[in-house]
């Protein structure tokens, strides 16, 4: 079988630059020619020394009518790739296309310029909606200045819920959670957090404060007195592998609690608190305080470290 890998996209989509980064991995880099088949041309052109470096050669399908499983095999006997590239054209219907029955698409990949996106949708969304019912990774690029990335993350998931969505912008990705991706209901009017909602919860609210800003938690943590701290202030947090077991960190947010004295240092705690915003010398400013509604004895929790790995 011959390994194909489809990128999707309407024109200016972002195609040509993520088959040009894609190229250009060392982990392509590898044996054997790579057909990269055309079926439009955009403003940017494929580099010589990037298609020769990577064993690339380009072939143009201009017109859907050429778009034929007898025309795509003359391609495979002309070159004999190891392995093909489709750039495949936006507007022509996925539903329609013919590969010759020993072509395997190995990967589906759709780019999507989200500034444009919009009126796609509304507009082309059954030729999207081909496109993106197949694809394994969709790609939002050009996501500078949009705010509500999270409907966009939305009606992609209506059509395909198994892809994974990336979004992109002049940086390069995104790395934001949307709330429909968090494991507990910013809706519930008390948030309790196991383990994993726990390291979430910490690294959301220090990017989304102002999504938990009056909210209750509740949580198990482990009781931290630093030296020189306020009185009337605990840090009650948890140990987190962020990286490997050489990489451990202390997550936790200040806890206002009038009895912090009583407290034991390296104790648990089961901690239910009130999430607020005041200013805080570590932070240089404001940031998540909480404020204590209990705080009880418990016991340690099977496991006492939490991981990111």
């Amino acid at each position: 079988m011959k390994p194909v890998y489809m990128i999707n996209g309407f024109l200016e989509s972002g195609k040509t630059e993520f088959i040009t980064y894609t190229l250009g991995q060392p982990y392509f880099q590898v044996k054997g020619k790579t057909l990269l088949i055309l079926c439009e041309e955009g403003e940017i052109e494929y580099e010589e020394a990037l298609l020769k470096k990577s064993r690339t050669v380009v072939e143009l399908i201009e017109d859907e009518e050429e778009f034929t499983a007898a025309n795509l095999v003359e391609l495979e006997k002309k070159h004999k790739p190891e392995r093909i590239i489709i750039e495949y054209n936006g507007m022509w219907n996925y539903k329609n296309m013919k590969l010759p029955w020993h072509w395997r698409i190995e990967q589906q990949i759709t780019t999507i310029d989200a500034s444009t996106f919009p009126a796609y949708y509304t507009n082309m969304r059954s030729l999207l909606a081909e496109m993106l019912r197949k694809s394994e990774m969709i790609i939002f690029n050009r996501c500078d200045g949009i705010e509500d990335l999270g409907a966009y993350k939305r009606n992609v998931k209506a059509i395909n819920q198994q892809a994974e969505i990336i979004f992109e912008d002049s940086n390069g990705e995104i790395d934001t959670l949307f709330e429909e991706d968090l494991p507990y209901d910013l809706n519930s009017e008390l948030l309790e957090l196991d383990d994993l909602g726990y390291g979430i919860w910490y690294l959301d609210t220090l990017d989304h404060p102002d999504r938990y800003i009056g909210k209750t938690v509740r949580f198990t943590a482990m009781v931290l007195l630093p030296d020189g701290f306020p009185e009337g202030y605990f840090v009650p947090g948890r140990m987190a592998m962020t990286c490997c077991a050489d990489d451990m960190a202390f997550l936790g947010f200040a806890c206002r609690y009038e009895k912090a004295s009583s407290l034991k240092q390296r104790s648990w705690v089961q901690v239910t608190a009130k999430v607020g915003k005041e200013y805080w010398e570590d932070y240089k400013g404001e940031g998540p305080v909480l404020s204590a509604v209990c705080v009880e004895t418990a016991k340690a929790p099977a496991n006492e470290v939490i991981s990111f790995v």
